[in-house]
């Protein structure tokens, strides 16, 4: 099993940018497809962006392509996202999401979730 940690949320302007990480603990980090989704209230939860194992292929929403991107070094055990340009709706609790062998990178059947952590963006 993996665990998995959020942090790096907080509040920003429109237009401003945040960097979330996703620190991981327990098996090699190497092993695990990972994913980013959101959760914004009252709405059903979002693929945001996925990296494959090696980190050489990225997958993201079209909502956040251009202006999102995700990462990882697996010597540290971290996965992490570089939100700039962000907008209003933008704002959601963000989840990092590790699996061995996901379906579908998009998929939110990811088998390890952290806790989540809240980005809001103010217009």
């Amino acid at each position: 099993q993996v665990q998995l940690v959020e942090s790096g949320g907080g509040l920003v302007q429109a237009g401003g940018s945040l960097r979330l990480s996703c620190a991981a603990s327990g098996r090699t980090l190497s092993r695990y497809v990972m994913g980013w989704f959101r959760q914004a209230p009252g709405k059903e939860r979002e693929f945001v962006a996925a990296i494959s194992r090696s980190g050489g292929s990225t997958d993201y929403a079209d909502s956040v392509k251009g202006r999102f991107t995700i990462s990882r070094d697996n010597a540290k055990s971290t996965v992490n996202l570089q939100m700039n340009s962000l907008k209003p709706e933008d704002t959601a609790v963000y989840y990092c999401a590790a699996d061995l062998s996901p379906i579908t990178p998009r998929s939110g059947s990811y088998d390890y979730w952290g806790q989540g952590t809240q980005v809001t963006v103010s217009s």
